[in-house]
């Protein structure tokens, strides 16, 4: 039985729900980015700087594959829950089997793409000849199964839109768990070196992705895996991508800006600074988790109540989770940002390494407290299919704002100007968000406020 029912999404207290919702969401996530965080510690350890860097080079790449799953994954979870708000379960169900269809297909061809010529992507991304061969040890391994990647987050966000977040932690605490319990026996016991870290990715996706099929298949979930269904339906296909697509373009244009980002700390401080980043942004993905957490238990709560009309709960459910994300995320700037040492000090006992990874994160968390708004405020247009506005809040933060800053902050402050991008960054997407939610708060309010007269006509006649 699902963990929340459908009717508790449009009856329950919306704090209470949130908090039901997004603490498994988060824990999940938790574990998983602490993967992410032990796994570079024993690169760091183990291998050594350049070691950290083969990952961090490959990472841009398994972004492209993470935003055709995220496409996929987010447009099919928006079209699932407003579907199940409107009692239309055959075409939730279309959209579970198309969705995974979409990310198969997608997956195999990308890997025949990048297997051609690994070398040239790896140049591509910024690699090194002292760094390339720790890159392409990674990603011949991560290649490999790369479907399972994105057959694993695909069905996490399925899952998630019918409200079921206990199972997401659960899948997502399999994978890593398992992962790290393997780095330990790769890298530590078999001396395998990034090589063996990606193995241990690889099996790691295998069994959270058994896990979500499991759920499917013995009937826990309210949608079924119909094998007719697996064939295209572009009427399907075309409302998963139109609202899947901003996720598709944000991180796309984010690895595009990670490829900058890499070479340009090449050219302006070497490959140390590559090791420095992928450090720090093993701290970055978990400090944006609890945002992301919350956005994920808004989605189905906020796409059901849309579906079913209830305007006032839904505008509820963006202001609580507005303030749930933002005191999160004050927390962890004080935290982060006046004790950047303690963190960075766990991964390396390298000084210099140190030393660069604590100056960048002076920089890159100076606007922490918008980080939860942020994530908050992109998931809103997608859960209410606002295809527009979703795709350019998505879009902007990496291609309007980020791209632009990267390549030209450091033209003026040198390393300092990569760093500063950040910031620059966050400030500007919170206004596009504010931008953007005004005119959808109002719509809220007008079509909460027709509700009302509609249901008390004798009131609206004696004012």
């Amino acid at each position: 039985m699902n963990e929340i029912k459908h009717n508790s999404l449009d009856t329950d207290k919306i704090g209470s729900l949130i908090f039901r919702l997004s603490i498994p969401a988060f824990i999940g996530m938790a574990v998983q980015t602490l993967y992410n965080i032990v796994n570079t510690i024993f690169i760091g350890r183990y291998v050594g700087a350049y070691g950290i860097a083969g990952p961090s080079l490959v990472f841009p790449i398994q972004m492209l594959a993470m935003g055709f799953s995220m496409m996929m994954g987010m447009g099919g979870a928006s079209v699932i829950s407003r579907a199940l708000g409107a009692g239309n379960k055959e075409k939730a169900n279309l959209t579970l089997a198309n969705a995974m269809a979409g990310v198969l297909a997608i997956s195999f061809f990308m890997m025949i793409v990048i297997w051609a010529d690994m070398d040239f992507w790896l140049r591509l991304v910024g690699a090194s000849s002292d760094t390339l061969p720790y890159a392409r040890d990674y990603l011949s391994v991560i290649l490999s199964g790369v479907f399972l990647q994105t057959s694993s987050m695909c069905l996490s966000n399925m899952v998630m839109a019918e409200g079921n977040a206990r199972t997401v932690m659960i899948g997502q605490a399999i994978g890593a768990i398992s992962n790290i319990i393997l780095d330990a026996i790769f890298i530590v016991g078999l001396h395998m070196g990034v090589k063996g870290a990606a193995l241990g990715t690889i099996i790691a996706q295998f069994l959270s992705t058994i896990y979500f099929l499991r759920y499917y298949i013995s009937g826990s979930s309210t949608l079924k895996f119909i094998i007719r269904y697996f064939i295209f339906r572009w009427q399907v296909m075309k409302e998963i991508m139109s609202i899947g697509v901003s996720s598709l373009g944000s991180t796309l244009v984010t690895s595009l800006s990670m490829i900058i980002i890499n070479r340009m700390l090449v050219v302006y401080s070497g490959d140390y600074a590559v090791s420095a980043y992928g450090i720090v942004n093993r701290l970055v993905m978990f400090v944006i988790m609890p945002g992301i957490a919350i956005g994920q238990s808004l989605q189905p709560i906020l796409g059901f109540n849309y579906g079913m009309k209830n305007y006032g709960r839904a505008l509820k459910s963006i202001k609580i989770a507005v303030i749930y994300s933002t005191i999160i995320s004050m927390v962890a700037f004080l935290i982060l940002f006046f004790f950047p040492e303690i963190f960075v000090s766990i991964f390396t006992g390298d000084t210099q390494l140190i030393d660069l990874a604590v100056r960048s994160m002076k920089y890159i968390f100076s606007t922490l407290p918008l980080v939860g708004f942020i994530m908050v405020g992109t998931v809103v247009f997608q859960a209410v299919g606002k295809a527009r506005q979703a795709f350019v809040t998505s879009m902007a933060r990496s291609c309007f704002f980020l791209f632009p800053a990267v390549l030209i902050l450091p033209r003026f402050f040198q390393l300092e100007g990569v760093w500063l991008a950040w910031p620059v960054t966050d400030f500007l997407s919170a206004i596009l968000i504010v931008i953007f939610l005004i005119p959808l708060l109002r719509e809220f309010k007008k079509g909460e406020a027709g509700m009302l007269s509609s249901l008390h006509p004798v009131v609206k006649t004696i004012d």
